[in-house]
């Protein structure tokens, strides 16, 4: 693996971890060179279904993008890196379990709202009101009360 601080080619591994799933494997290594560290994910390539964009465009999917966002609704948020990686992980599982070519990108943002709601309420109320395009604060605030209504054991789904 090369460093990717100063580019040289040896490296070792000091650490070895699975997830709780052992589909994913965390490695911490350090560069024999610079003696910088850093940590390299190993995980099975399958293949995922194309995104289908509300604009008709195919894009691949892309865990980062999950990521990204579901890092950006929990910004400031009590919640662990190690949750929400396990949550993208999560939401890949589902999408390669469906075993569709193509799905469109709702799904994907329903699947986000899912495991985020499950995270921490404000980062769904957060990611919601983006993804929805709410116009008004009658819609935020509808988004609101389903959280408060689900979280006090009138869950419906």
């Amino acid at each position: 693996m090369k460093c990717p601080f100063c580019g040289d080619p040896s490296t070792q591994v000091t650490d070895t971890r699975e997830n709780e799933d052992g589909d994913i494997v965390r490695r911490r290594r350090r560069c024999v060179k610079c003696d910088k560290r850093f940590t390299t994910y190993e995980r099975i390539d399958l293949k995922m279904p194309l995104i289908v964009k509300r604009n008709g465009h195919r894009a691949e999917f892309d865990r980062s993008k999950v990521l990204a966002s579901m890092t950006l609704a929990l910004r400031k948020r009590p919640v662990p890196v190690e949750d929400i990686e396990a949550a993208a992980g999560r939401i890949e599982g589902r999408l390669l379990a469906m075993g569709e070519r193509e799905l469109p990108s709702v799904k994907v943002g329903e699947l986000v709202m899912r495991e985020l709601k499950k995270l921490d309420k404000v980062a769904y109320v957060r990611f919601a009101s983006v993804y929805r395009n709410f116009e008004d604060v009658d819609a935020f605030s509808e988004a609101v009360r389903e959280v408060t209504r689900r979280s006090r054991g009138t869950k419906t789904d």
